[in-house]
């Protein structure tokens, strides 16, 4: 099918079709605050890749503590002791892991001009 080179690509309100949509100042300002000062991050792409990879991170550290305190039986410790440790240890990793991630990702997006 080909385009129709008569029909025009921008919608009612001017905006163009093919491109993505930009954000407005207000909500560039409003990224550049709450990634290099403080504020809450809203983005929902960033929190969806937060929830996972710590989430992952406290799975693969759950088995791992499991299967440590089921090994090592000098630490007199249940295969379920293990994995509530190694679950909350990955709860730590995940949070700081993602969050250094995303700082540091964030930075170079912003330094490279693109505040989405």
């Amino acid at each position: 099918m080909t385009k129709n080179p008569f029909e025009s690509s921008a919608d009612a309100a001017g905006h163009n079709k093919d491109e993505t949509p930009s954000l407005t100042p207000t909500q560039a300002a409003y990224n550049v605050v709450t990634d290099t000062v403080t504020g809450v991050n809203v983005r929902w792409k960033d929190n969806r890749f937060q929830a996972i990879f710590v989430l992952t991170s406290m799975v693969l550290a759950s088995l791992l503590g499991a299967t440590l305190a089921a090994i090592n039986s000098n630490w007199q410790l249940p295969w379920y002791g293990g994995a509530l440790i190694g679950s909350f240890a990955g709860l730590v990793i995940g949070i700081f892991g993602s969050g250094i991630y995303l700082m540091f990702y964030r930075a170079v997006r912003h330094l490279k001009g693109k505040h989405d």
